[in-house]
C-alpha cells in the first residue's frame, strides 16, 4: 500500500493544496496501520499487543482520512467531473457507492475499537486489522481511479 501511494503522489502531487494534503493523511494513515498490525518495517519484536491509546489514535486518523474523503476531496472530485462531462461523472457514480462500502468497514472497526477494549475483542484484533487492510488498500484504488480521471483525462481541471 504504500508502494501505491508514492505512486499516487508522484501522479497527482502539486496538482492541489487539498489533494496534498489528503495523500499526505493517507501516508500518516498507513504508517499508522502499519504500526498497529506490525506489518515491516514495524514488526513488533516482543509480539504484544497494542494498549488502547495506540488504537484509539489510530482510529482517529482513520476517521479524519474518511471524513476528509467524504467531505472535502470528493466533492471538488464530483465538481470536476460535472465540468468534464458524461464519461467523468458516471465513473464517479460508479466509485462513490465502492468508497462508501469500504467507509462502513473504517467505521464499524472505528466503534469496535474506541469504546474500550475487551479480551474478546483483543483476541480478534489482527482479523479485524486484515479486514480493514483490504477495505483501505480497495478504497485507496478507487479514489486513485476518480483522481487519475480528474489528472490526467481532464489535466485542464486542477482542484484549488
Amino acid at each position: 500500500m504504500l508502494s501505491k501511494l508514492e505512486q499516487a503522489v508522484d501522479a497527482w502531487g502539486g496538482a492541489s493544496k487539498l489533494i496534498d494534503q489528503w495523500l499526505e493523511s493517507r501516508r500518516q494513515l498507513l504508517v499508522s496501520y502499519c504500526q498497529l498490525a506490525g506489518l515491516p518495517p514495524y514488526q513488533n519484536e516482543q509480539r504484544t499487543l497494542p494498549d488502547e491509546q495506540t488504537i484509539k489514535q489510530f482510529c482517529g486518523l482513520l476517521m479524519d482520512y474518511a471524513s476528509a474523503g467524504h467531505f472535502e476531496v470528493y466533492d471538488q472530485v464530483a465538481a470536476a467531473c460535472d465540468t468534464n462531462g458524461a464519461q467523468s461523472r458516471k465513473l464517479a457514480e460508479e466509485l462513490i457507492p465502492k468508497i462508501n462500502l469500504c467507509t462502513d468497514v473504517a467505521l464499524d472497526f472505528n466503534d469496535r475499537y474506541t469504546n474500550g477494549l475487551s479480551d474478546e475483542q483483543l483476541v480478534s484484533l489482527d482479523q479485524d486489522l486484515s479486514k480493514l487492510g483490504q477495505a483501505m488498500e480497495e478504497r485507496f484504488a478507487l479514489e486513485d481511479q476518480m483522481l487519475e480521471t480528474i489528472y490526467i483525462h481532464h489535466p485542464e481541471t486542477q482542484a484549488s
